[in-house]
């Protein structure tokens, strides 16, 4: 492995990206490479890594150049966003994966979420007057699930990997040893007033992301992290182990207690990522592969494309105000019955089949006015027929057998609950926040939720993170997902109807405008590009906008027979896709 940490810093972030971004000269007229295109994707011939960080996106490449197949580099990039990306990127968090094998043609989906310490209950939220208190489940111990990443990394490598844990590792153990470069978009996430406020709280927090007196690290400037190299080095040497067990396991635990909180060391030992079975749907003749519950993206996503399918979407135009219409009435819909239905499979009897069955799509869209926005107050949970966060990161890789991941994972809030566990340089989550913590009441992405979703020790929170796979005539044809709290699922879900209604390349399927919908509160959430005429004629038919900051970061990998072809979302800075 030498030799890949050599490839890896022999050049700057921006000439190794530069070098590998410059395949974007393809002249010819096809629907993926077009002159009528306004955006064009990052072609290349045998892999490609696309991620939210430019030099984590690198190392994956390098993996797949020495051979290593698209597991291998998942897992290399998902250690080496703990390093380069710490609001989100972590071993300190959890997530889901989707891992398609080629020569088997199967997906599998890993689950590698976040777990409620043991004597978790469902009062654990509630001050003295049986009221939510927001702090408790976001910036205290008791806000810290038990971390599911180390296990899911291993789980995936071990299975269906090629390379050993150590040697996907020492990119990652060498940046976090010998420092990075603090790029602009890491300076200004770490300057954010909410997050310094928290972070300089915490001393082992203070003593990595802040200089001695508490000023902010500016762009250029170098962030070392011995403290979490020796943790990876544990882990690289020891297997899942050297996190859930021995001296990083005892500093975590003594970190949360200190911070209030009730994790134990059995919790962290009992821990288990699991395997579970995908969800498929199908839409317009592709066929959807996603994350199925706790995640509810999966669900989702395809109850929303079986109401979408519908309706002749690409007649309607991108984003037009019909188009738009539709959309937002489908998601409204999708989050009520969110509310009601999902939770963790393994302690709730969630009625996927009924969810994601086309007729339930037809009844749900039965009250759908073309031209009249029904009130979030008149819609409920649907019916069931009769049947037997914000920081998060995403990245999507592919190798040169047609092996994919799509892989999301989060700390929840940017930089989670703020805590290092001192002396591992291990940021916590707070993703216990994706509990209900009282039956409807928001909790910090303003979901509602209900006794599906309730706190209950060694269950899993409901997530929205949505990795997801489309398939065409039986082959991986998009690899996409995206971070973005309550926004993932309708981030995701734009991305494939650019692709499959609007034949958009998958650049221009990325920085399209999005809007986002969620039930409650009642209002269409808009980014700032979505034009002046078609923000009247949706308020015509009685919708509310919010104009609010960008949504998501979609990493998103398309295959053809001409090659890959990829898109990073500009959205959010340094990110990139790679390939060679």
């Amino acid at each position: 492995m030498r030799k890949l940490t050599a490839l890896v810093w022999s050049c700057s972030v921006s000439l190794c990206v530069g070098a590998a971004l410059g395949n974007t000269a393809h002249a010819d007229e096809s629907p993926i490479f077009s002159s009528k295109a306004t955006a064009q994707p990052i072609w290349a011939e045998h892999g490609m890594v696309s991620s939210q960080e430019a030099l984590a996106s690198q190392i994956g490449v390098e993996i797949l150049k020495q051979g290593g197949n698209a597991v291998d580099a998942a897992v290399a990039v998902g250690f080496s966003l703990a390093v380069t990306l710490p609001r989100a990127g972590n071993i300190g968090g959890g997530g889901f994966m989707l891992v398609h094998l080629a020569k088997e043609n199967k997906t599998i989906a890993i689950d590698y979420r976040e777990m409620a310490p043991s004597s978790a209950h469902k009062g654990i939220f509630l001050d003295e007057n049986g009221e939510v208190d927001p702090k408790l489940s976001l910036q205290h111990g008791l806000a810290v699930g038990v971390p599911g990443t180390v296990m899911g990394m291993e789980l995936a490598l071990k299975k269906y990997g090629t390379m050993t844990l150590s040697q996907v590792m020492q990119p990652a153990i060498k940046l976090a040893r010998d420092g990075i470069k603090v790029t602009s978009d890491l300076a200004n996430s770490l300057s954010h007033n909410y997050i310094k406020q928290r972070m300089l709280d915490v001393p082992a927090s203070k003593a990595i992301f802040y200089k001695e007196d508490g000023s902010s690290y500016k762009p250029n400037e170098w962030l070392v992290q011995t403290d979490l190299a020796h943790s990876l080095t544990l882990i690289a040497e020891k297997g899942s182990a050297g996190f859930y067990q021995g001296e990083t396991a005892k500093k975590i635990v003594a970190a949360v207690e200190a911070a209030g909180g009730i994790m134990t060391l059995d919790d962290l030992k009992a821990y288990k990522a699991l395997e579970r079975q995908p969800l498929t749907g199908s839409y317009r003749g592709y066929e959807i592969i996603s994350m199925p519950p706790p995640s509810s993206g999966g669900v989702h996503i395809i109850e929303m494309l079986n109401m979408l399918e519908q309706y002749p979407i690409g007649e309607l135009g991108h984003n037009s105000a019909a188009t738009i219409h539709l959309m937002a009435e489908v998601m409204k819909r999708a989050y009520a019955d969110r509310s009601e239905y999902l939770g963790d499979p393994d302690f709730y009897d969630v009625p996927v089949e009924a969810l994601v069955d086309k007729q339930f799509a037809k009844q749900r869209s039965k009250k759908i006015h073309p031209d009249k926005a029904t009130p979030s107050s008149e819609i409920k949970p649907g019916k069931l027929l009769p049947f037997e966060s914000n920081q998060t990161t995403h990245y999507s890789v592919v190798d040169k057998w047609g092996n994919a991941v799509s892989n999301t994972y989060t700390l929840n809030f940017s930089y989670g609950s703020g805590i290092v566990a001192a002396g591992t340089g291990i940021l916590l989550n707070n993703e216990m926040d994706d509990f209900s913590a009282k039956p409807g009441s928001p909790n910090g992405f303003g979901l509602v939720g209900g006794e599906a979703n309730a706190v209950e020790g060694k269950k899993r929170p409901l997530s929205s993170m949505t990795p997801t796979i489309v398939m065409k005539e039986g082959k991986p044809f998009l690899v996409t997902g995206s971070p973005g709290g309550s926004r993932i699922i309708t981030t995701t879900l734009q991305v494939i109807m650019n692709v499959i209604d609007h034949g958009l390349n998958i650049a221009e399927a990325t920085v399209a405008p999005r809007i986002h919908h969620q039930w409650l509160p009642d209002e269409i959430r808009i980014e700032r590009s979505l034009n002046g005429d078609t923000r009247r004629l949706l308020e015509s038919k009685g919708h509310r906008l919010s104009e609010k900051n960008a949504m998501g970061s979609t990493q998103s990998i398309m295959l053809t027979d001409k090659g890959l072809f990829g898109s990073s979302d500009p959205r959010r800075a340094d990110s990139a896709a790679v390939g060679y």
